[in-house]
Order: C-alpha cells, then structure tokens, then sequence
C-alpha cells in the first residue's frame, strides 16, 4: 500500500520489539495518517526504551498480552519479525482475510527507488555494507538500512527515484514477500546454511523464507547469487537448495564464486581467481579486473567471495567499474563483524560476535592465523555443532564457554573429541569470559569472540555481546596491561 492508501485506515502492529523496525513502522504509519494500536506480550517497562521513541504520536498500547486484540477491528496487520509465522493472531488474520504487512513489505511499496536486497546464513551484513559503501562512492546519498539496526521506513523521506538503496535482510524478514508477492530489483544471495532451525524445522523451511527476496523478481530484475556450476550439489545442501530453484526464475542471473582454473573463455559472472589473488568481473561483451585479493583490508577467501558479490550487485545498480574498484578497496569492515580491536601487551583482540551459527565461527577460526583463545559457545538454535567442534579441536589453544538459554553441549562434545588445550566454562557473563581468557592468554594470541551460538541467557542479543567485549577490550587498553 502507498502513502495515500493508507491514510485513514487501522492498523494493529503486533510486537513493538526491542529493535527500531517496530518503532520504526509505528513512526511511518502514523505520520501517513494510520489509526495505530500496539500490542506486545512485554510490558511497558520492558518496552521503555522502544516507546519513549514514539512519544507524543496518537498511537493505541495493549501491552503485556494480547487482552482486547478484535482481529476484525483492523483494515490490516503488521507483523515484527520476531513474531513467528504460525501466531495464533496472525492465523487469526488469515483466516478472517486481514492483510499481513511488515516493515520491509511496508517499504518496498513505499520506496521511488530500486532497491538492492541482501541475504544470506553468513556474510550478508558485510556484503550489505561493502555494496552500499561501494555505491556511495559514486553516489554519497546512497541509503544502507535494514537488519542493521537502523528502520528502513526511517529513511524514506530522505529517498527520490535517484538515490540508490540497499537493505540487508534476515530470514525473519523475507518471510512476509511471499505472501505479499514482492522482491527487491536487484536481489543478492550469498549462501544458505543451517541456521535458526529453533524457529524453522529444517533447511528447506529456513531457505524457503528467505526465498522471497528472489521469487518475485520479473525479467527487469537481477538475482546476484553462488555459482552452481562449480559446486558439488551432492554435498552442500544449500547449494542444492539454489540449484533446484534459479532455472525457474524470470530475472537476470548473475553468478559469483571462487573460479577454479578453466579453460578457454571464463564464464560469465562475478569471480574471485584464487592461484592468482584476482577479483576479475565477466559479462556478455567484455570483462575487467577489480583488483587483487591483497588489497582487500578484509582477510580470508570468504571475504573475497563477498567482494565478489558486493561487486557483482553494485555494477548492476549502475555503478561505473572505476567506482568499484576504488570501492571494495577501500572498505574496513564493519562493527561486530570479525572487527579487528587491535593488540594489547602483544595479545589481538577480534570481535565476531555475529558469529551466531556454527558455520561463521567456523570461517572465523580459519581466517586467523596463530595461536587462538576463542571465546565461544552460548544458546542453541537448533543447530548441529560438530564441524565447529572440530575445527575448535583443531584451531584453539583454549577455549573459553559460554553459558546459554539452551545448552549448545560444546564441552561435552569437545571432552568427546579428546581436546587436550586449556577448556574453561560455561560462564555467565563477560566480565567472566574475560578474566578466564587474560589468564590463557599469551603474547602472540589472539582472543577471538566468535560463539557460533545465539546470546540468549546472558546477553540481550548478539550486538550487546560484541559491545561488552569491546568495553572490556577498552578498559584493558586504558589499564596498560592484560590480566589487571
């Protein structure tokens, strides 16, 4: 619904969530004249930091519960994306044939600009953040918002037809695009893996929702997504998840990978060459170098490969090759996402608190080089731990646990496999985590946080995690000396 079609209509936001996108969407409907009523299970003391953000707008609260929610009382919903899929409120609203919106549906119909979506189990905050840094050098207006922490609707006023848009979306919030039967235009995939299988029974499910960012797409449209042609489907069940799908799609394909030696011609698509550390951009007519692998500020083969995909997704927004070039060289990453904080009494600190599946712990483990003393582990979703426990066996010097709403079995699983390095935990709080590791920690270490777990039980979620480590790295730095 546009702006002008909203005007006048009532509105029932179910879950005002701790995140902006809640407010965010409140803030938006309100201003375009919508009559809204909140309702959320938390209390108003719980919520005060999301409702203080909405003082002063004409807005109705049912809060600590759902008392007094009349479906039929509401032209249509929106829905958090924390509020799963099967709600009784939202098969309520399906049955009665009340209309189910959520922020990002609420965008994309809103939005004058092409939009350029970003997904993925791993990498898609960064290829979200190198795409919208490479856009921005060509055009400083451009708007990078979504699973990010900043409401997309928030931006819209600061939007015309010229701007370039980037949105990095989760599973949580494609899942309304099937039913509202929308993509972006350009539309970035760049992998699927096991992951929040605590809300999804299985992977298909998992991929299906994030699904919806392609499925819509028309022939005018670009899905940006893993080469196929070089992977062994057999084996990956993501890839082979992709493949079964891409041939039914409308839109322009756009291939990236890593590019095994080939003969004659290379392929079409967006490759990262490794014998030769070369980022290397192939179309129909004529293809360009990007540059090499080594001037990436970014290590690791995954991070060319999302280099590749940033790339890929910028030139099909428009972008001239010399924007890109001087566009994915010049990007440092962003916070949280296997930050660099820097050396203490000759210990490195990395913060990958993002890391919040097995499968990006993983790639963080094999991306540092030297002795590490991992900080690790947390509440499971559901997801199988094996290969990070094998990968911790094999690249730790230490570990340190921890503790988490459901257990994640990591100790066991590491005593199992007859880990021989120094194994502290599970503990409550990073203050802990901290003095067990400085205790471990020798020069020439690395202390990296990457869990490969949610942070439920003892942080509010992933970023407050990465934030309390970069304060207790912080307080080290000021202090002069690691273990004091």
């Amino acid at each position: 619904m546009t702006q002008s079609e909203l005007r006048g209509k009532r509105a029932l936001l179910i879950g005002l969530g701790s995140f902006d996108g809640g407010a965010g969407a409140v803030r938006y409907l309100a201003g375009a004249g919508v009559h809204v009523t909140v309702t959320d299970r938390r209390d108003a003391v719980a919520l005060a930091p999301a409702l203080a953000t909405l003082a002063g707008l004409d807005v109705r609260y049912l809060l600590g519960g759902h008392d007094g929610v009349r479906i039929a009382e509401y032209d249509f919903v929106v829905r958090n994306p924390a509020v799963p899929a099967d709600a009784p409120l939202l098969q309520e609203a399906r049955t009665a044939g009340v209309p189910i919106e959520m922020e990002m549906t609420l965008f994309l119909a809103a939005c004058p600009a092409p939009v350029l979506g970003v997904t993925g189990t791993k990498g898609k905050t960064t290829t979200a953040s190198w795409a919208g840094h490479v856009l921005r050098h060509w055009k400083p207006e451009t708007v990078i918002a979504g699973n990010m922490g900043v409401s997309a609707l928030d931006t819209l006023p600061h939007i015309t037809p010229e701007t370039p848009v980037v949105l990095e979306l989760s599973s949580f919030q494609l899942e309304a695009m099937g039913e509202r039967g929308i993509s972006p235009h350009i539309a970035v995939w760049t992998n699927l893996s096991p992951d929040h299988l605590d809300r999804y029974p299985d992977l298909h499910t998992y991929g299906d929702a994030k699904w919806g960012i392609a499925a819509h797409q028309t022939a005018r449209d670009t899905f940006v997504r893993p080469a196929t042609q070089f992977a062994d489907t057999a084996y990956d069940p993501g890839v082979r998840y992709l493949a079964e799908r891409v041939s039914g799609l409308a839109s322009v394909q756009m291939p990236f990978g890593v590019l095994p030696p080939v003969g004659g011609a290379y392929p079409v698509g967006s490759w990262y060459i490794e014998d030769v550390d070369t980022l290397l951009w192939v179309g129909e007519r004529s293809s360009y170098p990007l540059g090499r692998g080594g001037d990436l500020a970014l290590p690791g083969v995954h991070n060319r490969v999302n280099a590749a995909a940033a790339a890929a997704a910028a030139l099909a927004y428009g972008a001239p090759v010399d924007v890109v070039r001087e566009g994915l060289r010049t990007f440092r990453g962003v916070p949280h996402r296997y930050e660099d904080l820097g050396t203490v009494d000759g210990v490195r600190f990395i913060n990958d608190t993002t890391a919040t599946a097995p499968a990006a712990a993983v790639a963080a483990l094999k991306t540092t080089e030297g002795p590490i003393v991992l900080l690790g582990g947390g509440s499971n979703k559901g997801l199988d731990f094996a290969e990070l426990a094998d990968t911790m066996v094999a690249r730790a010097r230490a570990i340190v646990l921890f503790d988490g709403r459901n257990p994640t079995h990591l100790g066991d699983m590491l005593r199992e496999r007859g880990y021989r390095g120094d194994l502290r935990g599970p503990v409550g709080s990073m203050a802990a985590a901290m003095d067990a590791a400085l205790s471990l920690a020798e020069p020439g270490d690395t202390v990296l946080l990457a869990p490969g777990a949610a942070s439920f039980g003892v942080f509010q979620n992933e970023f407050d995690r990465g934030e309390q480590f970069r304060a207790a790295v912080a307080r080290l730095r000021e202090g002069g000396q690691h273990g004091s």
